[in-house]
Formats: C-alpha cells, structure tokens, sequence
C-alpha cells in the first residue's frame, strides 16, 4: 500500500498522518461512500483511487466523499473510458497535445502540450480531446508511480490560442476529476504576453496545483537546471532543450493511440466489463434483468444521494469547484 505514504516520485510526503492514520481515513471514507453497482466505477474506487482524493482535501472525510462522488458522476455520464482514436483523431492533427514517448527520470508520463497549434474551435471537442489524452497517460504510467508532467511549448502562442473558457474547464477536470495525477507543470519560454494571461488563470488553481508550475526560459541557466534534473537530455524534445530532434508526427503517433485502445479493450475485457450488444443478456430471463435494472438504478441513487446530478449535455458537464 505505497499508495498511502509515497508520492509519485519515490520520495517521503510530509507526513501529517501516520500509515495507520491514513488507513483509518481511508476505511472510513469507503464507509461514508457506500457501493457503487457498475463494475467499471468499483475499479475506480480503488484504494489508491480514493487515497488521491482524500490528499486533495487534506485528509477531510466529508469533502474528499463530496469530492469522489461528484467525479464518478462525471466519469459514468462522460464516460471517458469509452472515447476512441477515432472520435478525436482530428484534434490531435497539429500535435497540439500528445504523449511523449519518453518519460521522466521518475517514471511519470510526460504530456507536450502546445497551445499555439490549436486547430479546432468546438470547446467540447478539446476537452474530450484532452481527457483521452489524460486517460492514456495514466494507462501509461510506470508501476508504483501515479503521476505525469506537462509540458507546454509556447511557439505560435498568441491571446487568442486559448479561450479562457476551455482553459477554466481544462483545470476544472484536472483539479476535481483527476486529483493528485499532476506532479509537475513546465511553462517552457512563456512569451511576456502570457503574463496577462497567467494573471487571470491563477485564481483557478487550488494551491497544490499552483506549487507545480514552473516556469523555464532557455537563456536562464538556472531555470534551465529543472530540465537537467528531471528529465533525460539526449531523450527530450529539442523544442525543450533536449537532443531529441523526432517531435510529433501525425501517423505514428495515430498508430501509438490505436494500440493504446486495444490495450484499454484487452484490460476492460480481462476484468469483465465488456459492454454486451443491445438487448438483454441471452441467459438472463427478461423480467430478471429488469429487476435487476430497478435494483441497480435504486443503488445508484443511494450512492449520489447528497451531491448535484450532472448535466447531461454532450457527455456530461465538469464538476464545480468545490
């Protein structure tokens, strides 16, 4: 149960609680949730699972339990493990977010995030484009770590890359639907401008999230020293002052995602939740599967009894702040 005294990175967190004391809020707080009667969302609530969302609120029962149940409303209307290469294949043309194919000298997925090379203007798409994204990185992540780094690339950056609205519900899910996944944040040569910008975004981000932000400008060897300690010179992007001249390329990285689902169907199939075809199940009698129907709807009720129901639109909205 590493889980429970590490961060991703190996090292000791301040210990505000002893293991037992984590173990006991950890027990009390699957008490307070209750079950969940969809499979994939018990595979959710996994003891880790639930461990990010109590560090995310300091260890306070009430509001991690807040917390954990709006985000399984999210996952169950947005359903983010259900999203293809093929639905949001178009948003990644430019290469404006993708996985490295390197990680970090600690083990965590990097994601290069390039704003200035949005190519899209439907919101929705970008966000749904963004929790692939998100879903993939975790899939992707080294064994006993549970953290990635962002990198974002300002080249071709202007005011008007990023609505402030999509840049609200980027930190929004990652704050409220993926707690404690980010172990780093790299601004790689922000121009003067983004600090206007940067003004206005800060306010979005809770504390722990705004300690993550570094920024690096290429002519400023100190700066410069983050790059050298936590990533692999000859294994960075030179767009980061690394010795790795590959970059982004459309088809490849297409074919890297692609195996990325498969492998996500393999995993969800290997735990049983396969989505059956349309209909009742062939060994299931009609009126058994409705009952059970009733009796799983009942469950699910009980277990959102207390938070707001999300918003059915295009998937589902963002939890609030909160």
């Amino acid at each position: 149960m590493s889980f429970l005294f590490k961060s991703g990175n190996g090292a000791a967190t301040e210990k505000t609680l002893t293991l037992e004391e984590q173990q006991e809020k950890l027990t009390e707080l699957r008490k307070e949730i209750g079950e969940h009667p969809s499979a994939e969302t018990q595979d959710f609530l996994s003891d880790a699972s639930l461990s990010r969302f109590l560090r995310a609120r300091n260890w306070n029962i009430q509001k991690a339990c807040k917390m954990v149940k709006s985000a399984v409303k999210w996952r169950v209307a947005y359903k983010p493990e259900k999203i293809h290469w093929e639905d949001i294949a178009h948003e990644a043309e430019t290469g404006k977010i993708y996985r490295a194919d390197y990680k970090d000298k600690h083990g965590r997925t990097v994601l290069v995030l390039r704003p200035g090379l949005e190519n899209t203007t439907s919101g929705k798409g970008q966000i749904k484009y963004l929790v692939y994204c998100l879903e993939k990185a975790i899939m992707n992540l080294t064994e006993g770590q549970e953290k990635m780094v962002w990198l974002t690339d300002f080249q071709s950056w202007t005011l008007g890359s990023t609505p402030l609205k999509v840049t609200r519900e980027t930190v929004n899910v990652l704050q409220e639907c993926y707690p404690e996944r980010l172990g780093l944040a790299i601004l790689y040569n922000p121009p003067r401008i983004f600090e206007s910008f940067w003004k206005i975004v800060k306010p979005f981000l809770d504390h722990e999230t705004y300690k993550k932000v570094k920024f690096v400008y290429s002519g400023d060897k100190e700066s410069q020293k983050i790059m050298a300690d936590v990533f692999d010179m000859d294994k960075l992007d030179s767009a980061f002052g690394g010795k790795n001249p590959s970059g982004f390329e459309y088809n490849s990285y297409a074919e890297r995602m692609k195996a990325d689902d498969m492998k996500r169907g393999s995993l969800h199939s290997s735990n049983g939740t396969v989505t059956l075809p349309q209909g009742h199940h062939p060994l299931v009698p009609a009126h058994k599967e409705a009952n059970d129907g009733d009796s799983s709807a009942s469950s699910e009720a009980s277990f959102y009894s207390g938070t707001e129901s999300p918003k059915h639109e295009e998937g589902g909205s963002l939890p609030k702040n909160g």
